[in-house]
């Protein structure tokens, strides 16, 4: 799992959760000061809301 940025450029939000990366405001905000621990461990959490916002978690089309 890459700990690279997951953001996708879609910045929406549901209930303080990013409809197209699954961050949190707060895991957006602090991800350039998270280990790759932490980045792991944001990322498996936002594919969990992702799942449950029934998100598709794709790029807009351009």
């Amino acid at each position: 799992m890459s700990s690279k940025d997951p953001c996708i450029g879609v910045c929406k939000f549901d209930d303080d959760i990013c409809v197209g990366c699954g961050r949190s405001k707060r895991e957006i905000k602090g991800w350039k000061k998270m280990d790759k621990a932490e980045r792991r461990h944001a990322l498996a959490q936002a594919q969990m809301r992702l799942l449950a916002l029934g998100a598709t978690g794709r790029r807009k089309k351009k």
